[in-house]
């Protein structure tokens, strides 16, 4: 192997936001990373995350797929710098003046928006190699709110990854709850489902199912003991 490709395969097992914006050889950039990676975001937004291909995101910006080599390694680059960029979405971040656990409350109130906005993000998370600047910004966040807390840094970092998880799950769930239908089926013949659908809906419980989970999962790993 040349030095020149031993130094382009260490490149590439570097984080992509460490690595330049582009390619040292090649002609004059006719996109940048940014613009590579707000087409991708638009075209999950519409079409979810299987549509996201480096072709189909090359012919959004009207270009051919090898061109963004120049920029990106794989699309598992593209899928980092993806969910990264949508983390920045959560900026500004709330004060935390006041109870600590109501501004953790709010924080994934804040994430399970970006979620909704964002459908593919819980797929995309999933597939990431590496926690970008927007990523670890928001990590930082939650650790400056919990700082007066008096636990276990351990504790506060299984508070975080179980907030996330609890937020993953919820929109997990509103996502398949959307895309369930009964099409074509006489829901007739299945009787106790025919009846659970001519029932009221429960009136809403002063605390929504989403916060109680939070408040009980961070409640006991921050201040159980």
């Amino acid at each position: 192997m040349s030095d020149a490709s031993a130094k382009s395969g260490d490149s590439d097992r570097q984080p992509i936001w460490t690595r330049p914006q582009r390619g040292s050889r090649g002609p004059a950039p006719a996109h940048s990373r940014d613009a590579i990676v707000a087409a991708a975001i638009a075209l999950a937004d519409a079409e979810g995350l299987a549509a996201v291909s480096m072709r189909a995101v090359a012919t959004a910006l009207g270009t051919g797929a090898g061109s963004l080599y120049r920029y990106l390694s794989s699309r598992d680059d593209l899928l980092d710098l993806m969910a990264d960029r949508v983390a920045g979405e959560l900026r500004p971040y709330p004060e935390a003046d006041g109870d600590r656990l109501d501004t953790m409350v709010l924080l994934a109130r804040r994430q399970l928006d970006l979620h909704r906005r964002h459908p593919w993000l819980a797929d995309a998370t999933g597939r990431v190699s590496g926690i970008g600047p927007e990523s670890l910004a928001w990590f930082d966040n939650c650790l400056r709110v919990m700082a007066p807390v008096r636990c276990a840094v351990t504790a506060k970092f299984e508070a975080i990854a179980m907030m996330t998880g609890v937020v993953s799950l919820f929109a997990r769930s509103e996502t398949a709850s959307r895309s369930f239908t009964f099409a074509g089926v006489d829901v007739a013949a299945y009787p106790h489902l025919a009846a659970a659908f001519t029932q009221p809906p429960a009136p809403a419980p002063p605390t929504d199912l989403f916060e109680r989970t939070l408040r009980s999962l961070l409640t006991g790993l921050l201040l159980g003991g």
